[in-house]
C-alpha cells in the first residue's frame, strides 16, 4: 500500500539517520515503526503476544530456582 503523509522535519531528519544507521529502506524504517505503534495501542494484540510468550515457556520446574525461593520465603516475616 502506497500513501503520503506529513511528518515534522526533526522526525524526518532523525529517521532518515535511522535508515543509514540500520541499512534499511525509509519505507521498512515508517512501516516497522507503525506496526511497533499500533501493536503497543491495541490491548488485544498485546494480550495475544503474551500469551504466545507465555504457551512457549512451558511448565518445566526449576527445582534450584523453587529451593531457593522456598528457603527465601521461609526466612521472611509475613
Amino acid at each position: 500500500m502506497k500513501t503520503a503523509v506529513s511528518i515534522p522535519d526533526e522526525v524526518f531528519t532523525e529517521t532518515e539517520r535511522l535508515v543509514r544507521h540500520l541499512n534499511k529502506s525509509r519505507s521498512e524504517v515508517y512501516s516497522l515503526a507503525l506496526a511497533e505503534y499500533v501493536a503497543r495501542h491495541a490491548p488485544q494484540c498485546v494480550t495475544e503476544a503474551m500469551d504466545r510468550v507465555c504457551a512457549t515457556v512451558g511448565e518445566e520446574t526449576d527445582e534450584f530456582a523453587a529451593v531457593a525461593a522456598r528457603r527465601t520465603l521461609e526466612r521472611n516475616e509475613w
